[in-house]
Parts: C-alpha cells; structure tokens; sequence
C-alpha cells in the first residue's frame, strides 16, 4: 500500500511580497527546517509557490506538530508523490482516497497543471482520475459543490502531489522578516500575548523583564523564563534580559508622589528598555498594554510615559479586551503559566490612588527633584542575559543577510 511521503506547504500573504517575495519564501524555508529538525531525515525544498518536505520515513506526526506553530504557513497538507505519468497519477489518487478516515461517500477531483509539456489538460484529468476512482470503489458518488474528500492533484515539473484534505497553518509572516522587537515581558497575562503577535507579524524577539529581589521571589523569575521558553515555540531562540530592578523602585517609592510613582516607574523602565534595545541594534520596542484597562493604560498616561523614548513602542493588544487576549493565552500555552500566583515588580509597591491622567510636566519636574541616573546605569549594567531555545547558525539569520 501507498504511503503519504511528502507534506505539502502553502503561503498566502507571501505572494503578494513582490519583488522581495524570494527572500520571504527563503526565510520560511529556513524557519521551516529549523523547526523539523528533530527529524532528521526530512528533506525541505522549496519551489514556485509551494514548500515541499520529503519525509524519508519521518512519522508524518513528528513533522506536522511543528509546522502548525511556524508563522507564514497559510495551510499544509500530506501528499503522495507520483511520476507524470497517467496511470499512476490515478492510482496514486486512488489510494490517497482510500486512505482518508471518515465518511467518504462523495468525492471531487481538483487537477492543477503546473507543468505545461504534461499532454493533458486540467480538465481532462478530472474526468479520468474521477472516473478511475468510481470504477475501483463500491457506493461512491461525485459531488461537486459540498464532498466528503477532495482530491487535489498538482503536476508540477518534479513530479505530480496528491493531497486530500488540508490542515491551517499560523498564517503571518515568517519570523525575521520584519527585524527585531524588544518586548518588555512581565510574569502576566498580556505581555507574552503581545510577543506572540510580534512574532506573527515576522519580528523577532528579546525580551526584558524587571526582577525586584527579594520583593519578588524566584520563583516570579521561573515563571518569565518559562513563558520566554514557550514563545520560542513560535519564533526560535529568544535572549531574555533580567533587569535588578530593587534598588530604583525603591528610590521612586522614596521620592516620587504615591499618585504618580507607577507613572515614574513606567517611565524608567522604557528608558531602561530603550538603553538595552540600543545595545542589541533594536529599533522597536513591544508591550501588552490595551487602551483604559488599567490607569497606566489611559491615553493621557501613554502619552506622558511615552516622552521619555523615541523609539516606536509596538502594542499588539491596543484595542483587545481582556477575554480576547485570554484566549489566545490559552491557544498559545501561556495562560496556565500566566496566572500563577507570583507577583511581578509593578504589583509591589503599586500604590491605590494612582492617576488615571498624567501630566508630562509634572513627571519631569517630580523626576528632576531626584537623580535616578545613577540607579538606571547600575540597573542596565548589572543586567543578566540569557538565550531560551536552540540555538542554530540558521536560526540567527536576519532579513538583512537575505537581500
């Protein structure tokens, strides 16, 4: 019996690239081999429009978990091979139907020539590949507008693919087409769905988290490192940086007016954050804050916090509400690692009469009556990095090396 030796990819929004589109697709490739490397005799392949991977006795399983998690996939399909040959194109049909699990009562038959120097047409093809599968199958019927199987047959050049059935990929753009983003990654809910959409959108991503010791215990700290782990899932290695956060909220706390020390800390850490991205050659930064659901998430606060950077500041989640965001938390595997009950820096010494309407010139001139500069250099200079997920020569590669 015939066996499914091929998984078929596709990609959607890559083929409206251009001119750029090539270094797209060579991306993916990379990100998809990337991700099949625990199976190691899988050979990827890419050709017009489509990504092929030869499974060489790979469980198809083993392959097909990762692509669904690899962003730029529209959808993929496992696929039988066969020469260009007529009698075995319909054979190979064949046994692709049979093989399929469910009801299979009703069938249609989608041919697609690729391959012009094929002597037959498209159209042709339906007739006879539908007409072998009728002959050789017992109470099957054509149905054109809603089947059981579809039977999608591709000529192409290599040889012709058989698919029945199709499974969605991630969608997006593949990761490190769209340079790299600083996330500021909390221990909460929001921020890792936040890094999730950035790595959607083809960025890829460093992280930096504020650590309050002994304020904040480790296992606070266990709990970002592991939602860094499972955002490696979707995008490769991601470098967290541990910022010792202690020493300057305690001085806010000191020094700043209750009402406007959350705002003062915001304002810190993005001036923090922006010293680190400067470091590592990053031109954005992300977070996951969503309009008026907390007082520093106010137009008027992110405009007062947003003076102290001129780098562009990516919020995925703006116009989400919060049952939005938590579901895709449980989509992605962050949720039950979100709720865990260790607290973040921001929740320490969060005072209850924060202001909801912060003005920037009364946050400069509470910042100018204390020099927190020295605090921010020991801050950035103590700061500990680490690299969650494998780490590959391929997997570092950026857009630039591409073009």
């Amino acid at each position: 019996m015939m066996r499914y030796d091929h998984i078929l990819v596709r990609y959607g929004e890559l083929a409206l690239k251009g001119k750029n589109r090539a270094q797209f697709e060579k991306k993916l490739e990379q990100n998809i081999r990337f991700a099949v490397s625990g199976a190691p005799n899988c050979k990827v392949k890419r050709t017009f429009g489509r990504i092929m991977i030869e499974l060489h006795g790979e469980p198809p399983t083993t392959v097909m978990e990762p692509l669904r998690h690899v962003f730029g996939i529209s959808s993929f399909s496992l696929a039988m091979k066969a020469a260009n040959k007529e009698e075995e194109i319909k054979e190979t049909a064949l046994q692709a139907f049979l093989q399929q699990s469910g009801a299979k009562k009703t069938f249609k038959v989608n041919a697609r020539r690729s391959y012009k120097p094929f002597p037959i047409s498209s159209q042709e093809m339906n007739q006879r590949i539908g007409g072998y599968v009728l002959k050789n199958t017992d109470h099957v019927t054509v149905d054109v507008h809603h089947p059981d199987v579809e039977i999608n047959v591709e000529i192409r050049e290599q040889g012709t693919f058989i698919t029945c059935g199709r499974i969605e990929g991630a969608g997006g753009l593949p990761v490190g087409t769209a340079g790299k983003v600083m996330l500021m990654l909390s221990g909460g809910i929001d921020s890792p769905v936040a890094g999730y959409l950035a790595l959607k959108r083809g960025a890829e991503l460093e992280a930096v988290h504020f650590h309050s010791p002994p304020y904040t215990n480790e296992r606070a700290r266990k709990k970002v490192e592991d939602l860094t782990s499972v955002l490696t899932t979707f995008g490769g290695p991601v470098t967290l940086h541990v910022v010792p956060f202690t020493e300057l909220q305690k001085a806010i706390h000191a020094n700043i007016p209750s009402n406007y020390a959350m705002t003062i800390m915001r304002r810190m850490m993005l001036r923090i954050t922006e010293r680190i991205a400067e470091k590592r050659g990053i031109k954005a930064l992300a977070n996951g804050e969503s309009l008026g659901q907390v007082a520093s998430q106010t137009l008027e606060s992110m405009h007062t916090i947003n003076e102290v950077t001129n780098m562009p500041i990516l919020r995925p989640l703006v116009t989400m509400d919060k049952q939005e965001v938590i579901d895709i938390s449980d989509k992605i595997g962050t949720y039950p690692i979100s709720i865990l009950p260790y607290e973040d820096c921001c929740t320490i010494f969060l005072p209850s009469d924060s202001v909801t309407k912060p003005r920037r010139d009364k946050a400069a001139r509470f910042e100018q009556a204390f020099d927190f500069e020295p605090y921010m250099e020991e801050a950035v200079e103590n700061t500990e990095m680490m690299t969650f997920g494998r780490e590959t020569k391929q997997s570092e590669q950026h857009m630039d090396d591409l073009l």
